[in-house]
């Protein structure tokens, strides 16, 4: 058989196909042209479905260690869940199986409980209130005392004092005064209102006493000398007036032909100090 004779003839099995009805033989060797339903399973990959891909995907199994502390915490919140949820239900489930009257038992139960949580509360407050109240007069007693022993240690003269008042020199260049004088301006300054008064370093208080000593003055046994300087706390409105009325201290002291001199001040200091004596018999009665 020549070459051309084999050329047509595979030319005519091509186009053999397309005049001639398709038979079961010529199917299977053009499956192109067939139909979705003829296509051979060996050609087309079986499809999984989506179980198939789940188990593929999780197994076999690959788990970190953050993995499995997540696993067991949503475990350990699921059961606890799952406990609380049991609980109400039986608790609830024995309330609606309960009686009438163990309900109304139940309800009288938890309202004497609420009255004595209540009383208790308002006990509570009370106490607080109380502690509170009592703080704050013992903080104020305590206030009161220290005021009260601060103005007693300046009238005993334990303690020092300042604040406005006059200061008064007497300069005795004669040697003629007395006593009795310096203790007649004393009381002339106190009766006008002096709060705390100072002689030459000497603390005035209430039971103060002046002596002649000489040619100078002894206050409370301590000897003291021209010229004499007053240091007097107290208002200066009240105390220069005092001392200059008609046939007052300065014009006795003048007599006697010494000089007095009053100033006035904003600030006088009184820090001359006596030492707290303890009375031997007298007690506090309260």
């Amino acid at each position: 058989m020549s070459n051309e004779d084999e050329t047509a003839k595979n030319r005519l099995r091509k186009e053999l196909p397309e005049e001639l009805p398709a038979t079961a033989p010529q199917a299977e060797e053009t499956p192109a042209e067939a139909g979705p339903a003829e296509e051979s399973p060996v050609a087309a990959a079986p499809e999984l479905t989506g179980r198939q891909r789940l188990v593929q995907g999780i197994w076999p199994l690959r788990v970190t260690r953050a993995q499995l502390i997540v696993a067991l915490l949503l475990f350990g919140l699921g059961f606890g869940l799952a406990v609380q949820v049991a609980s109400n239900s039986d608790s609830d489930s024995a309330l609606r199986g309960a009686r009438q009257e163990d309900l109304v038992r139940i309800l009288d139960e938890l309202d004497d409980r609420t009255q004595r949580l209540e009383d208790e509360k308002q006990g509570l407050e009370k106490q607080r209130d109380e502690l509170e109240n009592s703080s704050d007069q013992a903080e104020e007693a305590r206030k009161q005392t220290l005021e009260k022993e601060r103005q007693l240690g300046i009238l005993a003269g334990t303690v020092a004092a300042q604040g406005p008042g006059i200061t008064i020199t007497i300069d005795d260049t004669k040697g003629t005064v007395e006593a009795d004088m310096l203790l007649d301006a004393i009381q002339e300054l106190r009766a006008a209102g002096a709060e705390a008064i100072q002689v030459n370093g000497v603390r005035v208080v209430a039971g103060t006493y002046l002596t002649d000593s000489g040619n100078s003055v002894s206050v409370d046994g301590n000897k003291i000398n021209a010229p004499y300087r007053f240091k007097v706390i107290g208002k200066p409105q009240d105390l220069e007036p005092a001392l200059n009325i008609p046939g007052g201290v300065v014009q006795t002291l003048e007599k006697e032909q010494a000089t007095v001199t009053v100033e006035r001040s904003t600030k006088i200091v009184v820090d001359a100090l006596r030492a707290a004596k303890r009375p031997d018999y007298a007690r506090s009665s309260s």
